[in-house]
């Protein structure tokens, strides 16, 4: 990516950082004295620089942290002899979170197998650090004084294991992100502007819907979407970002899912994972390849085998169209069929329809929303149906053909 891209790159993120914060009322707006926390790789180092540059000239504080090589966190991994070494959190990490105002990720990985080969309940521990950072920082998402987004910088190895050269891989983000338009911040805002519509009639019929259910070659799965729950999506969390979703009540999923698409995890490759629920919870776990390290993860915690995240992606408006071994891109692939994905693991308290300053942790719980250090994206791109079932007894098909009937 030449300086102009990223500049460009640069430009989106910051609109995205801005479009994330969308909670009304005192602190909902940027403004000088806030602190921007940028983690990046090696790699995303020159696109770091440029956003650091960016958020100076906005007379906010940029605090950048470099996350280590693959190199090192094997490293780490291999040597930690205690648990207290794995779950250690620096002192002032969550003193630096409770004050965050915005948080930008620059993923640009040098391996994305190296860890393949860890015992799972040791990843398990780190995730537990993870998790405690992410709870204050949705705290804060929810109170209006905090918005994040995230990108990916092409590396060889997201290349290599996309099966494409790096040229090609990089031709397909620029793509992805309108980096090669003259405005992509126009275009993301133009999406954003379209979506709306969409967004207001999937939220008027969720409202009257009891259980949606998933149906592919491989999928047969009833979700329900809960009591105030809004969609939510195009929201500038993620570049790219085309999907549309809601964290349903998670006790009432029920039947199969399968994930056709592979994923990688922690360093792990898993393919063709396929999930019974019952009762909200997953019962049966199998996956072709990953199978071990799948049960680790969705048993590392009470609510890592229940979903916090229910998503579908139209065609009309993703053009991915590649599998790109990145989540990020993956779990908004547009073409041929659209897709749907489910996230194993932590729900989004966005997606409550009331006032989220107002929504506690046992009103989340009541709600169904799930609370789990696991989220996990699985992603289905088979063609399916899916189709509301009405609380006054009737059925319609709200998508089809990779499509919202809309």
């Amino acid at each position: 990516m030449n300086k102009e891209i990223l500049e460009k790159y640069a430009d989106v993120l910051m609109w995205g950082l801005r479009e994330a914060r969308k909670t009304t009322g005192e602190g909902a707006e940027y403004q000088k004295g806030d602190i921007i926390h940028i983690t990046c790789y090696l790699r995303a180092m020159k696109l770091a620089e440029i956003l650091q540059g960016k958020i100076l000239k906005e007379g906010m504080f940029p605090v950048v942290d470099l996350v280590k090589p693959a190199s090192m966190e094997l490293n780490f991994y291999k040597k930690a002899i205690n648990d207290e070494q794995l779950s250690f959190l620096a002192p002032g990490k969550k003193e630096l979170y409770k004050k965050l105002n915005g948080r930008i990720v620059l993923w640009a990985p040098e391996s994305l197998t190296h860890l393949k080969k860890i015992d799972p309940q040791k990843l398990n521990q780190t995730d537990k650090v993870v998790g405690a950072l992410r709870e204050i920082a949705q705290k804060r998402e929810l109170e209006g004084l905090l918005g994040w987004t995230l990108c990916l910088i092409p590396t060889p190895a997201t290349a290599k294991q996309a099966k494409m050269t790096l040229k090609d891989y990089t031709d397909e983000v620029i793509k992805s992100c309108y980096l090669d338009t003259a405005n992509p911040v126009g275009k993301w805002m133009q999406l954003a502007q379209e979506i709306k519509e969409l967004k207001r009639w999937l939220n008027q019929l969720t409202e009257k819907t009891d259980r949606f259910h998933i149906v592919s070659k491989n999928t047969d799965l009833w979700i329900t979407p809960g009591e105030k729950r809004q969609w939510v999506g195009v929201s500038g969390h993620n570049i790219p970002s085309f999907e549309l979703f809601i964290s349903p009540n998670w006790r009432g999923t029920e039947g199969t899912y399968f994930a056709d698409q592979p994923s990688f995890r922690k360093g792990n490759y898993i393919e063709k994972v396929s999930l019974i629920f019952k009762k909200g919870r997953a019962v049966e776990i199998k996956a072709e390849k990953g199978k071990k390290f799948t049960i680790g993860q969705l048993t590392m915690d009470k609510g890592a085998s229940q979903v916090g995240e229910f998503s579908l992606t139209d065609k009309r408006f993703s053009p991915i169209g590649k599998f790109m071994a990145n989540t990020l891109f993956d779990e908004n692939v547009g073409q041929p069929n659209g897709n749907c994905h489910i996230a194993v693991g932590d729900s989004y308290p966005d997606t409550y329809s009331g006032d989220p300053k107002m929504l506690t942790k046992k009103m989340q719980r009541e709600l169904g929303f799930n609370e789990s250090d696991l989220h996990w994206d699985l992603v289905n791109t088979e063609d399916k149906t899916v189709t509301a079932h009405r609380k006054s007894g009737e059925s319609l098909i709200i998508y089809e053909n990779g499509m919202f009937r809309h």
